[in-house]
Formats: structure tokens, sequence, C-alpha cells
């Protein structure tokens, strides 16, 4: 059996600058770069995958134009396929074996509900069994958010789960923090605190 490492929506629109920033996101990119680079972390990981949002017609997950997001359900327009923004964020440097898209026709938040970009009938669920892998780290945007949602799927189909928080920043201190807690309880290990800083340049 293997592990992966499992790189969450490191992209432009999430990091500063960017249409939904998340403060230190390009920060996250420069560590997640350090610890990964090009040999899979010196070969601590077997693999090493990334997600993208990739919204098309994602709905009302985009605030109707003339309304305010909630930040909750809604918001700003952010990560549209094969735009500026969608685009790994650039001190993001790493050699991947997988991307998965998602958020096409949803929210999509996270990576398990999305396709590979090379196969998009191919889910990450089925990639992962695929080769062997028990056992994910998770980092990436945002803590709170996607971070969380691809962690808490991974624990439901039964793969032993770490969030790493040095390479992850969140987006509240509440929601941080709360989700934090909620991954502990459903058997997520976290590693490190400095996905506890909180964006506020909303």
């Amino acid at each position: 059996m293997s592990r992966a490492l499992i790189v969450v929506d490191v992209q432009n629109d999430f990091c500063e600058g960017g249409s939904l920033p998340v403060r230190g996101g390009g920060a996250v990119a420069r560590a997640i770069t350090e610890a990964v680079g090009t040999d899979r972390g010196g070969g601590h990981w077997d693999h090493v995958i990334a997600t993208k949002d990739w919204h098309v017609e994602p709905g009302e997950h985009f605030a109707s134009p003339g309304t305010e997001p909630d930040y909750l359900d809604t918001w700003p327009v952010h990560c549209v396929a094969d735009t500026t923004g969608s685009r790994f964020h650039p001190d993001l440097d790493i050699a991947i074996d997988e991307l998965f898209l998602k958020g096409r026709t949803i929210a999509g938040y996270s990576g398990f509900d999305g396709g590979s970009s090379a196969d998009e009938s191919v889910g990450l669920r089925e990639w992962l069994s695929s080769h062997g892998v028990d056992e994910v780290d998770v980092v990436g945007l945002a803590t709170d958010h996607c971070v969380r949602a691809t962690a808490l799927d991974a624990v439901k189909a039964g793969l032993r789960t770490t969030v790493l928080l040095d390479m992850c920043a969140g987006v509240g201190p509440d929601t941080t923090a709360a989700a934090i807690e909620e991954l502990r309880a459903a058997g997520v290990g976290i590693s490190g605190s400095h996905g506890l800083r909180p964006t506020e340049n909303r």
C-alpha cells in the first residue's frame, strides 16, 4: 500500500490578488513547493495529486449579478475554467501524478467530487484505489472549506488521513477552528498550526 499527497486548489483566484483570496495563499504555494518539489518530497509520498476548482456553469454557487455573496453558499465569480484565475499559483512548482477538476456544474468543495483531467469519468477515490493508496496527507486552500471537505471525504473512503496545517491557510478564524475540530472528531490527523491563520481581506 502507499501514501499520497493531495494538494487542494492552490490557484490564483484563491491567493493574494485573486477574486476570492485567502491570506497566506502565496506562502502556502511556496511551502508546498519546498516540501514536495519534483521528487515527491524525496520519496516521502508515493503519489502527488492536485485538485482545481474548475467552474463552467456552477449555478447558484456564484452570487447573482448585483447581489452580495454570503460566503457560505454563494461566492464571487472565481476559478472559471481556462482563465488566469483557475491556474495554479506561479510559486507552486511541483510534479503531479494526476489532476482532478471539480465544480464544473456544481459547487464542488471536495476533491472527491471531481474527475480526472485526463478522463472525467475517473474520480479521485477510484484513482487512489487503483494505485493502492491507503493513506493520504491533505494540504492547500482553504483549511475551512475545500481542504476540510476533501479530508472528510478521504476518511469516508476508508483512507488514513492527515491534514498538514503548515501547508494550509484558512479563511475565517472561527470557521477554521471549527473545521479543525470537526476533522479531529471524524478521525482526521492534524499536524502543525499555520492553517489557523485567518483571512481578513474579503
